[in-house]
């Protein structure tokens, strides 16, 4: 008979795990820490006969909590002040990122790519990507079929990695650009600028109503680089620190007094996605 510190201490060792999948599920930690403690609360409250293996039984739970939060969040996500970007997270919160495809499934662009799919299909792909359950395994989870989850993880998949990279940069190749971004942004080098942008790059803010920002994705290399020279013409920019967020590279740094998170997404070595997240709300787990 389990002692009620021990049923704890078990849910603990997992804790780690579970938030990383609730998180890829929701992109949002403040989301995911709700879930995972309304597991512990499942969890606690099952009689320990009825759970045969305890990875499989907590997965199972917070998959569908998740899902459950995912199809309501999606309707507020629909009425949100501007582009709703994911919540940036320091990589040491993210649980375990062991293996490429728990760093990939967890990378920002990653997380922000999967706002495209439904909420099944997205735990179809974390669970297959991420975690390497079999689709009869999923099946259960998500009270399907193995032949439709199947189905969805291949359209998932198309959506997700779709004119994306089949290769991560290395660490500080990525922190590299990201700070040649930075320094022709902020000295006016326009040409160096358009140098490190694809041509259809897009940046994306997120100010949710709480702080000025853009209200709509800027598209194109062109506009892209008028919407950065006008920032920096009109105002102040504040030293900028190296931040890890989401497993790569970030910058955290003020303008106009304004705390964000930028960080980037690259294609054959060019930055094609700009994601600046100054919602005072999505940057409480940065640690800044």
């Amino acid at each position: 008979m389990e002692t009620p510190t021990q049923v704890t201490e078990q849910f603990e060792a997992y804790r780690p795990l579970l938030l990383g999948l609730a998180y890829r599920l929701l992109g949002s930690m403040w989301d995911a820490e709700d879930v995972v403690q309304d597991a512990y609360l499942r969890w606690t409250g099952t009689d320990r006969a009825d759970i045969r293996e305890p990875r499989a039984f907590l997965i199972t739970i917070v998959s569908r909590l998740a899902l459950d939060q995912l199809r309501s969040a999606r309707v507020t996500r629909e009425a949100y002040t501007g582009p709703w970007l994911p919540e940036p997270v320091a990589t040491a919160a993210l649980g375990p990122l062991d293996t490429a495809e728990l760093r990939d499934t967890v990378a920002y662009a990653t997380v922000h790519l999967m706002e495209r799919l439904s909420p099944p299909e997205r735990a179809v792909f974390v669970l297959r990507e991420a975690f390497d359950l079999p689709y009869d395994e999923i099946a259960r989870i998500l009270d399907t079929t193995s032949s439709n989850c199947r189905q969805m993880h291949s359209r998932a998949g198309r959506r997700v990695t779709s004119g994306r990279d089949k290769f991560t940069l290395a660490e500080d190749v990525h922190a590299k650009l990201l700070a040649r971004f930075l320094e022709a942004a902020q000295s006016g080098d326009l040409t160096g600028l358009t140098e490190l942008l694809t041509e259809d790059v897009v940046a994306w803010n997120d100010g949710g109503g709480k702080v000025r920002a853009a209200l709509r994705p800027i598209k194109g290399r062109a506009r892209v680089v008028a919407f950065f020279a006008g920032l920096v013409t009109r105002y102040r920019f504040g030293d900028a620190r190296a931040v890890t967020a989401n497993g790569l590279p970030a910058l955290a740094l003020t303008v106009d007094g304004i705390e964000q998170v930028v960080t980037i997404s690259v294609y054959e070595g060019r930055i094609d996605g700009v994601y600046s997240v100054l919602n005072p709300d999505k940057l409480g787990h940065m640690e800044l």
